[in-house]
């Protein structure tokens, strides 16, 4: 679909608002995926906001994506430092990648200085809280 865009977030993400509130914030998943709507409806994006904890399953949305969307956005969370599946998937996906992080990776534990998605992304977003999501889909649009 003409300016689809999915937004994959990856494990443990589902527990915003109540998990280090002083690394992530106070806003749930939901909540940012309300925002994330209006966001994309005011850009004329169509969005799916998706969430798994589980690695394969990620990857199955992203293998399934070429067909479906336009551009993938996605925070893989933990899966950004440690999934070549991952990685290798967004690759093959022939799609823009956009990444994205609530807090700044490069700020925190040396580990999470890595990212496996960093290098099949058109960007990477880090440190601005939910409002990088924003920021992501701003980005998306003016791309496609």
């Amino acid at each position: 679909m003409k300016n689809a865009v999915i937004i994959i977030n990856g494990p443990n993400l589902n527990m915003l608002g109540e998990r280090e509130p002083d690394v992530y914030g106070s806003e749930t998943l939901a909540d940012i995926e309300q925002t994330c709507l209006a966001c994309a409806k005011s850009l004329g994006l169509k969005l799916d906001f998706r969430q798994s904890n589980s690695e394969g399953e990620i990857v199955e949305w992203v293998q399934e994506s070429s067909k479906l969307f336009t551009a993938i956005i996605i925070n893989a969370g933990a899966y950004t430092h440690t999934s070549i599946a991952i990685h290798d998937a967004l690759k093959g996906s022939g799609l823009p990648i956009f990444e994205v992080h609530l807090s700044n990776i490069f700020q925190r534990e040396d580990f999470r200085h890595v990212s496996y998605i960093a290098n099949v992304a058109k960007g990477v977003i880090c440190g601005f809280g939910s409002q990088g999501y924003e920021f992501a889909l701003n980005a998306t649009a003016k791309y496609l």
